[in-house]
């Protein structure tokens, strides 16, 4: 796996990526035409960066193989609850039961503390072994509430082949960039034309 593209620019977030930090995490792992992939979450240093990048972990919260593995893994079973989502499927009991254990790892509530110059305030402690357990949650709970939410029925995956995103549909918008929209309109136009050769 690449951390980086080998072929062509990374497409742009997908629409709804924006509003929901879900869909950029299932979208950190990206299939591209002629079988090249990008994970951006394939090495600890790269998980880190994408980690801090999303203002989940300081920039040198030395996030290790361990860490990313449980990232990875937590972003399987969110893709797995978006595609039973989109395909109207029952949900695999291991992805539903992989984000409530990510729900509950971090504190819901923040604390007090008093501070001698500006008095009370509210903060979540986050102590360095608590940075993946925040991250995990802060994902899961980001994933839930696309899921129960009302722009649930939005959720679509990308429709162009070999891409494997997630977006919020817009009107007739099936694809997560411009670049696959052109793509699968290239696919089409194809298709019609190799059909009109053998009637």
């Amino acid at each position: 796996m690449s951390e980086t593209p080998t072929v062509g620019p990374v497409p742009p977030p997908a629409p709804g990526a924006e509003d929901y930090l879900a869909l950029d995490f299932v979208n950190s792992a990206i299939a591209l035409p002629g079988g090249h992939f990008i994970d951006f979450l394939g090495t600890p240093a790269a998980t880190n960066r994408w980690l801090h990048e999303h203002g989940l972990a300081p920039a040198d919260a030395g996030v290790q193989e361990m860490c990313a593995t449980q990232l990875r893994s937590l972003r399987e079973h969110i893709r797995a609850l978006f595609a039973a989502r989109v395909a109207g499927l029952p949900v695999l009991p291991a992805a539903l039961s992989a984000v409530n254990d990510a729900l509950s790892r971090a504190p819901v509530a923040a604390l007090l503390y008093w501070d001698e110059k500006n008095g009370p305030y509210r903060a979540a402690p986050c102590p360095t072994n608590e940075i993946l357990d925040r991250a995990l949650a802060t994902l899961a709970a980001n994933a839930a509430d696309l899921l129960t939410g009302p722009d649930a029925d939005r959720l679509t995956g990308c429709g162009s082949t070999p891409c494997n995103r997630y977006l919020l549909r817009h009107g007739r918008r099936h694809w997560c960039s411009t670049r696959c929209g052109d793509r699968a309109r290239a696919a089409r136009a194809y298709a019609r034309r190799a059909q009109q050769e053998t009637d």
